[in-house]
């Protein structure tokens, strides 16, 4: 049987973060996850100023593709707006290996059924031994359902349902475009170009409100397709995958004994604009801390508003996060002038 002091369930942001956090602590950390990195993830991919500086991201020596946006336009109907900020599009198959691989963390490929105690720490489907064990697997996270799920049933009300895909595509609007509110959508669609030739669309909704209005999210998506054909993306050839999670609702029990829920396995995406990754990144940090400190562990606080990292943004009281991009945020504004480059990595 394999020991270690942390057993990290799940290699997303808020796993691998967490295991970058101990690893640097000099804490004996083996992290779990059911696929192989680089792995395929569906996700717009926006992080904010907030997750740079967190993560302590040089933006100019970072590896993989990452666009600076200097503006989001942001529409409801007939209604259009300019918003001047700083954000960032990177695509999650290859930040998320890259996180995964900077955390030092041995990694093993292994699908997680059953999880028991054993005095003050824990056995995991009989192969695996740990003191701490972090819940990192996303919403069907197992420490979730084997140890919290009880404690912290899922609000039905807060659960988005999601069609989306990200494909190679020579953009040539630079802008991250958001529509809400189309057509009645209880939710929001979006445009989201990524750096050398990658375009994420996609369009999620509050579930139980798309049922009360006997609406269906693929019409939704038809919407969108057709307003990025006729102005955005034409000629694009989108087959979009579903997913769902859940909104930030009353979590009241993150932490049990020895084990710990971060992320999605929590339920920690933002209410305005269902951003999950900088939660996730802020509770693998809290987790990590508490066991390296023994500081208590507790979420309340990890989720904010979205609308607030842009208006933050806006007036620039983020500026020291956004100066390592340099001169690479303003090569890195133009589908055309960095081409259709595939493979490159």
């Amino acid at each position: 049987m394999r020991n270690c002091e942390v057993l990290i369930v799940g290699g997303g942001p808020a796993g691998s973060t967490a295991a970058w956090q101990l690893r640097r602590a000099g804490v004996d950390v083996l992290l779990l996850d059911r696929e192989r990195f680089p792995r395929l993830k569906l996700c717009a991919g926006w992080i904010t100023p907030e997750v740079v500086r967190e993560l302590a991201m040089d933006l100019a020596s970072y590896p993989h593709r990452l666009l600076t946006f200097p503006r989001l336009r942001m529409h409801s109907g007939r209604w259009q707006l300019p918003v001047p900020c700083v954000q960032y599009s990177i695509r999650r198959f290859e930040f998320d290996a890259w996180l995964l691989e900077r955390s030092g963390a041995e990694v093993v490929q292994h699908n997680v059924r059953h999880i028991e105690r054993e005095g003050d720490g824990y056995i995991v489907d009989g192969e695996f031994r740990c003191r701490y064990l972090i819940g990192a697997g996303g919403t069907r996270c197992p420490v979730y359902r084997e140890l919290f799920r009880e404690l912290n049933p899922r609000e039905s009300g807060l659960q988005i349902v999601t069609l989306e895909h990200e494909i190679a595509y020579d953009w040539s609007d630079a802008d991250c475009h958001l529509w809400f509110f189309e057509q009645g959508l209880p939710g929001y669609s979006w445009y989201v170009p990524k750096e050398r030739g990658w375009l994420n669309v996609g369009v999620g909704a509050i579930a139980a409100r798309l049922k009360a209005r006997g609406q269906d999210i693929r019409s939704h998506w038809a919407h969108l397709i057709g307003t990025l054909e006729r102005r955005l993306a034409p000629g694009a050839q989108f087959d979009p995958t579903g997913y769902s999670y859940y909104l930030r609702g009353k979590v009241e029990v993150v932490r049990r004994e020895n084990a710990f829920i971060t992320g999605d396995a929590a339920g920690l995406a933002s209410r305005d604009l269902g951003e999950g990754i900088g939660p996730a990144i802020r509770s693998g940090l809290r987790a990590a801390r508490a066991i390296v400190a023994n500081e208590p562990y507790h979420l309340d606080d990890v989720t904010g508003l979205s609308i607030s990292s842009i208006a933050r943004s806006m007036f620039g009281r983020l500026a020291p996060a956004a100066s390592g991009a340099g001169q690479r945020a303003r090569a890195a504004t133009g589908g055309n002038e960095h081409g259709l480059r595939h493979g490159d990595q």
